[in-house]
């Protein structure tokens, strides 16, 4: 409903244009009248109309003063100019105020309603625009979100190969040359546990906090695992090293204050790994986020940069990267004896550095939580180690925890992992004309996008894509056979927005135009 505001010194002239704007159409309503300028800019800031019909010429304040005043505090207000005056420059003056409606005095009930629905549609159209804009900016949040969880996700077990600083950089519209991780624990108060819906309470309230605090500095938060969440902070060019760290310093004491305003049952603490200018690197600054986290229990801090003299008991990192994947990988497949040799392989490397291996099987461990929990697989059971356990007692309890993990997983693929790749299966063909997307169907079935994917590969052989696809293509095949409908028509039914998007796709899959398939099946049906 568009609101209508009429200004004219002549009382006659207000209610012929109110009778007529009032019986036009149901889009439009009078809300009100005013005799001269000034009622009509107190009325502006009273009523806000939408459309002021303003006749020109009144005592005391006129209608291009008054259209003037109302714009200062409200230029999205459409006017239409009325005057019994046809000049130049009473048009001319309007005209400089953006006015593109001028109608003369006296005005026929034609003049008036093509000029009312010009401003209208003009109204309309562009609230159309600014709806679909916004809708498109809530969509596109939301997919940043998902792919920022992906991302933080799929970098913290090193799979992440073909994204650069300068994608990020991008993404955010800055220049990007550095990052590293900062990784936010929260601990339950002893003799307390923490519930789920507590943790991610404190995940959302983590990710607002962020937002507010972190300042010239872009952020990508990834998701909760256990009690942590991992933070990538993205720096931007120009920025010198002694600054990040000073500037990090400052926004956790901020956001220490912040949280203390919270009723959170645990303590918030903080490690933060080293700072890499080559975005292979940033597995690095995770796993010493992991190890500067674990130098708080031995400390009286609440958060702790881990310097270079820190790292010097750590073998080659290259090692523990290659380590981790391949087992990680080993363990997803369900592949126990694969599992167990590359964990013997790496253990034997160790000697007699029980402290290193240690904090490395506590990181791992940590991983492989996150990667069953993006399974779906519901498994918390992480061994604890002791400070008096020798190093084989180390080995074994790793072995067998190792062994529980990759039991849950095979459960999980035979059992668990059918059925949802048959619901997910179901979902597709039921919801194909749909604009279906992955984090959809991943969401329906309860894993993450990037498991999902990387599952429905490895049991079917084809991506999501190209499944949906198929399904696409071969519903189309049967919908022309109704020679009542159209390509356009089909197209549509069937889940795509663009027909020559559909020609491209149908083409790729068939080798032949939805036109000429269609021509070859009716000679061939003939």
């Amino acid at each position: 409903m568009l609101k209508i505001l009429i200004v004219d010194d002549e009382v006659l002239e207000r209610k012929v244009l109110s009778r007529i704007i009032g019986s036009s159409s149901d889009l439009v309503k009078v809300i009100g009248e005013a005799p001269n300028g000034r009622t009509a800019i107190e009325m502006a800031i009273e009523l806000r109309p939408d459309i002021m019909f303003m006749d020109i010429k009144m005592p005391g304040i006129d209608g291009v003063q008054a259209v003037k005043e109302i714009r200062k505090f409200n230029p999205e207000i459409r006017f239409i100019m009325v005057s019994a005056f046809n000049t130049f420059e009473y048009a001319k003056e309007v005209m400089q105020q953006g006015v593109k409606e001028y109608i003369l005095k006296p005005s026929s009930k034609k003049d008036i309603l093509e000029s009312l629905n010009r401003v209208s549609k003009e109204i309309l159209e562009e609230r159309k625009r600014i709806e679909e804009h916004q809708h498109l900016k809530e969509n596109l949040n939301l997919a940043f979100s998902i792919a920022q969880k992906e991302w933080v996700s799929s970098l913290l077990l090193n799979q992440v190969k073909d994204i650069t600083f300068d994608e990020w950089g991008q993404l955010f519209s800055v220049e990007i040359t550095s990052g590293f991780i900062a990784l936010f624990s929260l601990e339950a108060h002893e003799g307390t546990e923490l519930t789920t819906d507590e943790l991610q309470s404190w995940h959302l309230w983590l990710s607002e906090t962020l937002k507010i605090v972190v300042k010239k500095q872009e952020i990508m938060i990834g998701p909760l695992n256990t009690n942590q969440i991992p933070v990538l902070v993205l720096c931007r060019k120009g920025t010198e090293k002694s600054q990040i760290k000073i500037s990090m310093q400052s926004n956790i004491e901020r956001i220490f204050t912040f949280f203390k305003k919270e009723s959170f049952k645990g303590h918030l603490k903080i490690g933060i790994g080293r700072l890499y200018s080559d975005e292979k690197d940033l597995n690095k600054s995770y796993h010493e986020a992991v190890a500067a986290l674990k130098q708080l229990s031995n400390q009286n801090k609440r958060y702790f940069f881990l310097e270079k003299q820190e790292l010097k008991e750590l073998p080659s990192q290259s090692a523990i990267f290659e380590f981790e994947k391949e087992l990680l990988d080993a363990i997803r497949q369900g592949d126990v004896n694969n599992v167990l040799y590359i964990y013997d392989s790496f253990i034997s490397k160790f000697n007699e550095k029980t402290s290193v291996l240690k904090r490395l099987l506590d990181e791992i461990f940590i991983l492989i939580l996150r990667m069953l929990h993006d399974l779906g697989i519901n498994y918390q059971q992480v061994p604890l180690f002791t400070e008096t356990e020798e190093l084989i007692e180390l080995v074994e309890k790793g072995k067998t925890y190792l062994l529980e993990v990759v039991q849950n997983v095979q459960v999980w693929r035979n059992i668990h992992a059918s059925g949802i790749l048959h619901n997910a299966k179901e979902f597709i063909e039921l919801h194909y004309s749909d604009q279906l997307s992955l984090e959809q169907v991943s969401e329906y079935v309860g894993i993450s996008p990037f498991y999902f994917s990387k599952l429905f590969r490895d049991r079917f052989g084809m991506t999501f894509i190209d499944y949906l696809t198929g399904i696409r293509i071969t519903k189309a095949k049967e919908e022309m056979n109704d020679t009542q409908k159209s390509l356009k028509e089909i197209c549509f039914s069937i889940g795509y927005k663009d027909p020559n998007y559909f020609s491209r796709v149908f083409k790729k899959v068939t080798g032949k135009s939805p036109t000429e398939f269609r021509k070859t099946a009716q000679v061939h049906n003939y």
